[in-house]
């Protein structure tokens, strides 16, 4: 097998592509050979050394990925070689093959592409997590997703719009605020022109959303909550601007208003009966055609460096996808 190893977390520069054993699954794993994989971006800051999770050098990053099973360790009953499943396995992504605990694989039902399968399990898991469990979202509230048009953001516009919810997608350039259109977004605002209090303002008729979807952080998230509805819910989703914002909490004593953290990884380990339910009625949906994921690029594993490079300078929509040839 080949993989990237990071020896060094100082960026994606210190990655090399080499050879390794291929390994075999011991009880309860699963050899995959790879097919696609998503990348995410605390991919990006996992090889920085910036995120929560420092993994023990040298690793092979990549967190999400889909394949077929190769081999399969003892004790694992409900797969078998030649089996089509998908992984968010938090490491060992980004290479032609990996071993993964048999639970954290999703078995894909038939005519579930691979790479949107390797677009898929992050992004909607966190987002189902977030709108319907988390938040609650019921038929006709307004959502205002923020970071819009990037992996996370094209997922929470569409669950929203299947749970039947009214969507106000926020993005940084006019071309985003199109993608998020066509994606079935209600409205859009360009949150680089400055006005974000008073488009929301003008947008919600006054009242504010009843649910923020923030994976963006940084300088939008004090003027964004002090525009949320009464009884809104906040959801902290990620820090994509890079800054922790510290909201005054009088804001959600006035509004009672409430901040919701999202883990979707430590939901999954902690509740995952319900996270199987929950991946079980995405991939309904997926089947039905209400979600699919936004797939922008879609590079060789090869080109992971230059993969790294789009997403460092924000130039994904969507989802970038890596596939092994």
């Amino acid at each position: 097998m080949h993989a990237w190893i990071c020896d060094n977390p100082v960026g994606p520069e210190a990655l090399s592509w080499r050879e390794l054993p291929t390994p075999s699954p011991q009880a309860g794993e699963v050899l995959v050979a790879i097919k696609a994989a998503g990348l995410n971006f605390p991919d990006l800051l996992i090889v920085q050394g910036k995120y929560q999770m420092k993994p023990t050098p040298p690793f092979v990053p990549g967190a999400e990925f889909s394949g077929v099973v190769e081999a399969v360790g003892e004790g694992v009953k409900h797969l078998k070689p030649g089996d089509a499943v998908a992984a968010f396995a938090g490491l060992g992504g980004f290479g032609t093959h990996a071993v993964v605990p048999a639970a954290l694989l999703m078995p894909l039902p038939a005519g579930f592409a691979f790479p949107d399968a390797a677009a898929f399990l992050c992004t909607y898991g966190t987002t189902h997590h977030a709108l319907v469990d988390r938040a609650a979202l019921q038929p006709g509230e307004t959502v205002l997703v923020l970071g819009a048009a990037g992996g996370v953001g094209t997922a929470a516009i569409q669950i929203a719009k299947a749970v039947g919810a009214r969507v106000i997608a926020a993005a940084s350039t006019d071309e985003k605020c199109a993608l998020c259109r066509e994606l079935g977004a209600d409205a859009t605002l360009n949150y680089s022109g400055g006005q974000l209090r008073e488009e929301i303002k003008a947008l919600t008729g006054g009242k504010g959303p009843d649910v923020v979807y923030d994976p963006v952080g940084g300088d939008l998230a004090e003027p964004v909550f002090r525009s949320i509805a009464w009884r809104g819910r906040y959801l902290v989703i990620g820090f994509a601007q890079g800054s922790i914002p510290a909201l005054p909490l009088n804001l959600a004593l006035l509004k009672g208003a409430s901040i919701v953290g999202v883990f979707w990884g430590e939901f999954a380990k902690r509740e995952p009966q319900r996270n199987a339910a929950a991946l079980g009625q995405l991939a309904g949906w997926y089947a039905a055609g209400k979600i699919k994921p936004v797939i922008e690029h879609q590079l060789s594993m090869s080109q992971l460096p230059q993969a790294f490079a789009l997403m460092a300078a924000r130039q994904v929509r969507g989802k970038l996808v890596l596939t092994v040839d």
